[in-house]
């Protein structure tokens, strides 16, 4: 049997017409059912309504401990920025970025990271570098110091 072979149906479902008077079966109240807040036109409650009680996410206490408002964040800055705006020999540590505007918020510290590359021999001060970063600006003949 072949595709072309098949005998030709018709695919498509004609649409459910409702409330078309009682003759179609799908009068009335147009398959909703008797009275209630859903048989209402343009009624659509939200799946956690609860009839008007008091919510099951109100009425348990909240429990548990989390760890994330003692987390330590750092704020970043990539060797292309550093590529970008400074000069050779020169010092690039978190005050000089702050001035400059390349951070926002100094947070717990600057932590330099190896996107982008580096040419200019600099001496970078931050409290943490990724790997990457350190071998970058030792290759370009920096350093890069922990404070």
């Amino acid at each position: 049997m072949k595709l072309q072979t098949l005998p030709a149906s018709n695919e498509t479902k004609a649409r459910k017409r409702v409330g078309r008077g009682p003759g179609s079966g799908m009068g009335k109240t147009s398959t909703r059912g008797e009275n209630g807040q859903k048989s209402r036109s343009g009624a659509s409650i939200s799946a956690w309504f609860q009839g008007g009680q008091t919510p099951i996410y109100r009425r348990i206490p909240k429990r548990g401990f989390n760890n994330k408002r003692f987390a330590v964040r750092y704020a970043t800055i990539n060797l292309s920025d550093i590529e970008k705006y400074f000069n050779d020999n020169d010092v690039v540590t978190p005050e000089v970025l702050k001035e400059r505007g390349l951070l926002k918020k100094q947070l717990n510290g600057v932590k330099v990271l190896a996107n982008g590359e580096l040419t200019k021999k600099v001496t970078v001060k931050a409290q943490r570098f990724s790997s990457k970063a350190v071998s970058k600006i030792e290759n370009a003949g920096g350093k890069a110091e922990v404070i």
